[in-house]
């Protein structure tokens, strides 16, 4: 009944960083939060799809800024019909021609830049689908801490309902006690024993699914979670703001978004202007008098006969997509300074919780635990008051160490918003035992 506030309280302390960093080195069977986190990062299925995306877009870069293969023909020229001979004054066989395509001045560099801005955006969808990852899996983590530790305060329950069954039996025995009152204690004893045995189940699905997350069989085992610390102290909003610009992937794949559709709407500007075909031809022939050898050479170029229908459409979408890359970005500061705000009110609300529970609301139960235990000895209060009592505390409990896993879950769902792992700061909220 002291576990509370004996045997494995948690409780606010203040701290150093470098005191900080002592906190949570996991033992052999407890799990480490930056254990789950190297996991995820190393052997996540989605991550190593998304890093081969990137690299198959850096091997594509050099080909964008590439001129076009060169055509060759091979042929025999001006055969005689219908019979097919090469005596004809102007045949020529053979007959080699080589065609090169030259874009206008220009272009080749601008397809060259948009291939760049295609491969760095690749790399920052990797670098978000990280920090995806990582927040999932601290979720995922700290919803098992939860568990766990509501696990714990319903194995305890569970002992004191039986204790409380005990106690009644022993009334009842002698003559001060009411038989409903020990069929009442089975009754409870018999319920939280189910309630243990369906959390135990929803454990197993939790591991499934981080283990799923990892690359994993869905039975590997899952040591229990270790809370670790986690600042209590986190930096003002418009920091994070900063900081959110300066290294969350997601906003710099924007800004490259900006920057590569500006540059298709160059390269459709100059698609107005024409490209160059130069070809050489070689042939020769033997009109009977020794072989002669002849040589040509051709210069080409598109017309723009239908500009207003095409090349004028092309500028005027790539202008449209312009517009809607730098409204997206917009959107996404937006999106992150509106997330920013959302997760800070929620590590205002689990702290100022965690903090209430702490120190007023769970040892009050606990004394009003007490007081009915020593009542119901001597017949002060009826049986259904000690156990609604002892049910509160355990609800109590198990709300304290939720609270104390949704302000991990919020705090590393920050670190991803901003795209940077917070500094450490005092004071620090940790699990002491």
């Amino acid at each position: 009944m002291k576990r509370f506030l004996t045997a494995c309280a948690a409780v606010l302390v203040a701290a150093s960083p470098a005191q900080a960093s002592a906190v949570g080195q996991a033992s052999a069977d407890s799990l480490a939060l930056d254990d789950v986190l190297a996991a995820a990062r190393e052997r996540n299925p989605r991550l190593h799809a998304l890093r081969a995306v990137a690299e198959g877009a850096a091997y594509r870069e050099p080909a964008a800024s590439t001129l076009p293969d060169p055509m060759v023909q091979l042929g025999i020229m001006n055969f005689g019909l219908p019979s097919f001979n090469a005596d004809m004054p102007t045949s020529m066989a053979p007959s080699v021609q080589v065609m090169q395509t030259i874009p206008f001045p220009g272009k080749l560099s601008i397809r060259g830049d948009i291939a760049s801005y295609e491969s760095e955006m690749a790399g920052t969808v990797v670098g978000e689908a990280e920090w995806e990852v990582r927040s999932m899996a601290s979720g995922m983590f700290y919803d098992l801490y939860g568990l766990d530790r509501r696990l714990e305060v319903m194995g305890e329950t569970l002992s004191l309902l039986q204790d409380f069954q005990q106690v009644a039996k022993a009334m009842y025995v002698s003559g001060m006690g009411r038989q409903a009152d020990v069929l009442r204690a089975d009754v409870e004893v018999a319920r939280m024993d189910g309630d243990i045995r369906a959390m135990r189940a929803m454990r197993i699905t939790m591991a499934a699914r981080l283990n799923g997350l990892l690359d994993r069989p869905a039975d590997t085992p899952v040591p229990p979670p270790m809370l670790g610390h986690l600042s209590m102290t986190i930096p003002p909003a418009d920091t994070l703001a900063a900081w959110a610009r300066e290294s969350r992937p997601l906003l710099e794949h924007g800004r490259l978004g900006v920057a590569q559709a500006r540059r298709r709407t160059d390269l459709a500007r100059r698609d107005f202007w024409p490209d160059l075909t130069l070809g050489v031809n070689y042939g020769q022939r033997n009109p009977g008098t020794g072989t002669e050898r002849m040589g040509s050479v051709m210069v080409g170029f598109s017309i723009p006969v239908f500009a207003s229908r095409r090349q004028s459409a092309l500028r005027d979408a790539a202008l449209a997509m312009e517009r809607m890359a730098q409204a997206e970005l917009g959107s996404r500061e937006a999106g992150v300074r509106a997330r920013i705000g959302e997760i800070m009110a929620e590590l205002d609300r689990s702290r100022s919780l965690v903090r209430l529970y702490a120190d007023e609301v769970i040892p009050e139960a606990k004394a009003t635990v007490e007081s009915a235990l020593s009542s119901y000895r001597v017949g002060a209060v009826d049986f259904m008051t000690l156990v609604d009592a002892q049910m509160t505390v355990n609800r109590f409990e198990g709300e304290y160490f939720q609270l104390l896993g949704e302000y991990g879950k919020a705090y590393t769902a920050l670190e991803s918003v901003v795209g940077r792992s917070l500094p450490p700061s005092a004071p620090i909220l940790v699990e002491t035992r």
